[in-house]
């Protein structure tokens, strides 16, 4: 009773280490230095989007009122609550991959599954999370890193500019984090015309009123969902399909487009 109430009142007891960290990987920073890693990282990541590192750090630097709402969305969920509460980690140390390969097609373990072999991706490539002075909030911007491949799964998008731009725009509208902001400002901005057509036309209106209107990502256990179906599991979450198929099919290159 008394975990419980500690979480829904914000008061949860942290103790420092002798440095003055939080978790393992926390670097305790003042205001004026993460004023200067944010304005940093965000110099660095504008210059090259890539550097998933400075984009980490941006978002941990400018993230705290967003993480907080997150945060409160999250304890005010079941679910959510109990991923709070129990506080697991997608690693590939986690993951029982046979089992998953195992799975119908269709469903959310198999379709994760493919996508990290499709994009040759791994849930293990997450930054830990270290600028964020609340090991609660710290938590919770660690779990928006190690779902995103998985939100990549539910809106059907690829790893390519376009699908995590969508992907960007669907996390602004539903995170407010100002580095998904940004992210979704500037994406845009790398795009082809005719790809930048797309988005504005189709893509980018689903991604936000999905965003808008759909469950909290976070909130969702889907350590416990592998056998679900997709399209079950977006119905449940208030996700539409995505009305473009960005995936190349088995006979077309990797620059086709397909409309469902």
């Amino acid at each position: 009773m008394v975990k419980r109430h500690q979480l829904i009142t914000g008061h949860q007891h942290t103790s420092l280490n002798q440095d003055g960290s939080l978790y393992p990987s926390h670097i305790p920073t003042n205001s004026v230095q993460k004023a200067l890693l944010a304005v940093g990282s965000g110099v660095a990541a504008l210059l090259n989007p890539y550097r998933h590192d400075m984009v980490a750090v941006l978002g941990e630097a400018t993230g705290h009122m967003a993480l907080i709402r997150l945060r409160d969305r999250m304890r005010n969920d079941p679910e959510g609550y109990t991923i709070l509460t129990e506080r697991p980690r997608i690693r590939l140390s986690t993951l029982d991959l046979t089992r998953m390969c195992a799975l119908p097609e269709g469903t959310l373990g198999r379709e994760y599954l493919r996508f990290l072999e499709k994009n040759k991706v791994t849930p293990d490539t997450r930054a830990d999370v270290k600028f964020v002075d609340d090991q609660e909030l710290a938590y919770v911007m660690q779990r928006y890193r190690e779902v995103h491949d998985l939100l990549h799964t539910l809106l059907g998008m690829p790893t390519n500019m376009l699908g995590e731009v969508a992907v960007k725009w669907f996390e602004a509208a539903q995170t407010g984090l100002p580095m998904c902001v940004l992210g979704a400002t500037l994406g845009p901005l790398r795009l082809s015309v005719s790809r930048l057509q797309m988005l504005v036309q189709s893509l980018g209106p689903w991604a936000l009123r999905n965003g808008r209107h759909g469950r909290c990502v976070l909130s969702i256990f889907y350590e416990h969902r592998w056998e679900q179906n997709l399209d079950d599991l977006r119905k449940e979450l208030n996700i539409e399909s995505p009305p473009l198929h960005l995936f190349p099919s088995k006979n077309t290159s990797s620059n086709s487009f397909i409309k469902q």
